[in-house]
């Protein structure tokens, strides 16, 4: 069982950053990645940036160049930088982390890009 804690959202500008942590506790040697996804009203989950356990990232074109996701191996934390924040960057981010036998996901945590 691994346990997924997010922090870290608010209320920002457009053009503004924010930064996002997700703790991982428990079984965390099993982990293969991990990864942020956000859910807009209306619209289906979607993957904003995944980091494998070698420290691979990728990420759609949507975020590239503007979002970057990071790993604290000692602390078991996984951060997203986000910069040049945009209204539709406007979500509940939820961390997520693979294993062989499942997928854990946190409680999410609230993104808003607003004037």
């Amino acid at each position: 069982q691994v346990q997924l804690v997010e922090s870290g959202g608010g209320l920002v500008q457009p053009g503004g950053s924010l930064k996002l942590s997700c703790a991982a506790s428990g079984s965390v040697f099993s982990i293969l990645h991990e990864g942020w996804y956000r859910q807009a009203p209306g619209k289906q989950r979607e993957l904003v940036a995944i980091i494998t356990s070698g420290g691979t990232t990728n990420y759609p074109d949507s975020v590239k160049g503007r979002f970057t996701i990071s790993r604290d191996n000692a602390k078991n934390v996984v951060y997203l930088q986000m910069n040049s924040l945009r209204p539709e960057d406007t979500a509940v981010y939820y961390c997520n982390a693979r294993t062989v036998m499942a997928d854990y996901w946190g409680q999410g945590t609230q993104v808003t890009v607003s004037s």
